[in-house]
């Protein structure tokens, strides 16, 4: 399985509205995470589960479905995660 079908499948808990998940690691060549072998990564994702959470709250259920991927396979994840109310959908 791919490691972004990895990602989708782990925060398939927060039940997303909409989930964009884009792989950046091409974009950080030679950088000391990319010769690790973790990649970088850019995630939108709209969800009910984010109703009322501020952005640390937002941040830490995502890291917590994804946390024995980080560091090894995931070395940067950039996050943008809105209640269906803020996305503009």
């Amino acid at each position: 399985m791919e490691l972004i079908d990895i990602i989708r499948s782990r925060l398939s808990p927060l039940e997303p509205l909409e989930l964009e998940i884009t792989d950046d690691s091409h974009r950080h060549a030679g950088h000391a995470g990319a010769r690790a072998g973790g990649g970088h990564f850019e995630l939108r994702i709209v969800s009910v589960a984010f109703a009322g959470q501020n952005t640390l709250a937002r941040h830490r259920s995502i890291h917590a479905l994804l946390a024995d991927l980080m560091p090894s396979r995931i070395h940067a994840l950039a996050i943008s995660a809105r209640a269906p109310e803020e996305s503009g959908s």
